[in-house]
């Protein structure tokens, strides 16, 4: 009996002592189950259905690994994309925890601030109830940077981190550059052995799928569309005439000059694309070697324009507004709905459509429930992380580094948040979604960037 009240006692100090991020922790878990009793089951991107095709017929994709896949066919037994959501929105409370207790020894009113946005940010809580791979790689990121702060970095606490990594590659892509950058981390601390292992766990992985990759299609890579995304990208910037390009080039130039033409996706998917009207399938072996070598091209005739063309991308991140980009659907799609979202329009969505309902076994529709569904687009009017404070966040650690405070503990997410903003604006372009996995690391970046607390608990 004397046991138990010591033990409830011990417990309730430790409630009062981290009661203020208790509290935004509750806050971030209504928010979420509000969330899920006003869209029912789930939100959908154009890229869901592509993701529950696989799920349901296993193969690679050309265009994006399998590892979202993978995910939700572990979920198929319960046949619900609300269980899908409600794992994400899981994800998203233990990504706000895994926050704070990394920052827990600094002054615990800045750890608290630092696990905030990613609980309270009315734009990551509708991400996690879309159906689309950032939550779970956001998850995945988030973890293996976590881990590698530990104090001991011991042979299994490297394997973890380079199964995480790989993981993470195998759900986006731009994992890829993310195990150098936490390698290099490893090398920093003089973990040599560690360093070894991590990059053996998660190198090994990546080399098993591209290995299933090459056996159905007889290509080699992770997906089959780096050269497209490549080439929409230095179409941002691409003059021929300064590029002067050969004969099989040239059909992939836009006569129009770089201020008057559309977003870089359009290069993608618009039917207009010079890519899009050549013949087979956009992200044939053909067709991405051809687009790659223009992009290439491209950059070594014009490396100061792509340089430039890559800061615009990283401006639109770092605005303090959220002005519609690149258009008004995709736009809409991060944005709570006030009805019923249409079916889609491409033939390979409604393919995908099939499949999602042979997955839930019943319709996929999602319905707005009022008044939950209210409360929560009232809520994403006020609710966000602005561009710029986003900035100003990335911008502490080195400053504070100047003036030789805190540890070099923020280098692994700090440097990691950078490179996840970075790569998607050079390779691809910019994505509100995109920006989001780097808000957690930077907010952890900047709060170990801070002095430690006198009395650690």
């Amino acid at each position: 009996m004397l046991v138990q009240r010591v033990r409830d006692a011990a417990n309730a100090q430790v409630a009062r002592r981290h009661l203020p991020f208790l509290l935004v922790l509750a806050a971030g878990l209504i928010l979420r189950v509000v969330t899920m009793l006003g869209f029912r089951p789930a939100l959908w991107f154009p890229d869901s259905y592509t993701y529950v095709v696989t799920v349901l017929r296993p193969r690679p994709d050309l265009v994006r690994p399998a590892g979202y896949s993978m995910f939700m066919k572990l979920l198929e037994p319960l046949h619900s994309f609300g269980a899908v959501v409600a794992v994400q929105h899981l994800m998203g409370l233990a990504i706000g925890v895994m926050v704070y207790l990394a920052a827990r020894r600094r002054k615990r009113w800045i750890a608290t601030l630092a696990a905030a946005p990613v609980l309270l940010d009315a734009y990551q809580i509708e991400l996690e109830h879309l159906l689309v791979s950032d939550t779970l790689f956001m998850f995945l990121v988030v973890a293996a940077v976590v881990l590698s702060l530990r104090k001991e970095l011991t042979w299994r606490v490297a394997l973890a981190v380079g199964l995480l990594l790989a993981a993470a590659t195998l759900t986006r892509t731009v994992g890829q550059p993310l195990i150098v950058v936490l390698a290099c981390w490893f090398l920093l601390r003089r973990r040599i052995g560690a360093a070894g292992i991590m990059l053996a766990a998660a190198v090994i992985p990546v080399i098993a799928y591209m290995g299933w990759f090459h056996a159905t299609y007889h290509r080699v890579g992770l997906v089959g569309a780096n050269g497209v995304f490549l080439y929409a990208r230095a179409q941002s910037f691409a003059d021929c005439a300064e590029m002067d390009p050969p004969p099989d080039l040239r059909v992939l130039c836009d006569p129009r000059p770089p201020s008057q033409r559309p977003p870089s996706q359009e290069y993608i998917w618009s039917k207009d694309s010079p890519l899009v009207a050549l013949p087979g399938i956009t992200f044939s072996a053909a067709n991405d070697d051809l687009a790659g070598r223009f992009a290439m091209l491209a950059i070594r005739s014009q490396p100061i324009d792509y340089a430039g063309s890559i800061l615009d991308e990283l401006v639109r991140t770092f605005t303090w507004g959220r002005p519609v980009y690149p258009d008004q659907e995709v736009y809409d799609y991060y944005e709570f709905p006030s009805a019923t979202p249409p079916p889609p329009g491409r033939y390979a969505a409604q393919v995908g459509a099939d499949f999602a309902r042979q997955y839930q076994r019943g319709p996929i529709d999602t319905q707005v429930v009022e008044p939950f569904a209210g409360w929560m687009r009232a809520y994403q009017d006020l609710a966000r992380l602005p561009g710029t404070v986003l900035l100003l966040l990335l911008l502490v650690p080195p400053v504070l580094a100047f003036r030789r405070y805190g540890s070099a503990a923020w280098l692994a997410p700090w440097a990691t948040g950078i490179v996840l903003l970075v790569v998607p604006a050079a390779v691809a372009e910019f994505d509100y979604r995109y920006v989001l996995p780097a808000v957690p690391l930077a907010c952890l970046g900047a709060a170990l960037a801070t002095p430690k607390r006198q009395q650690e608990s």
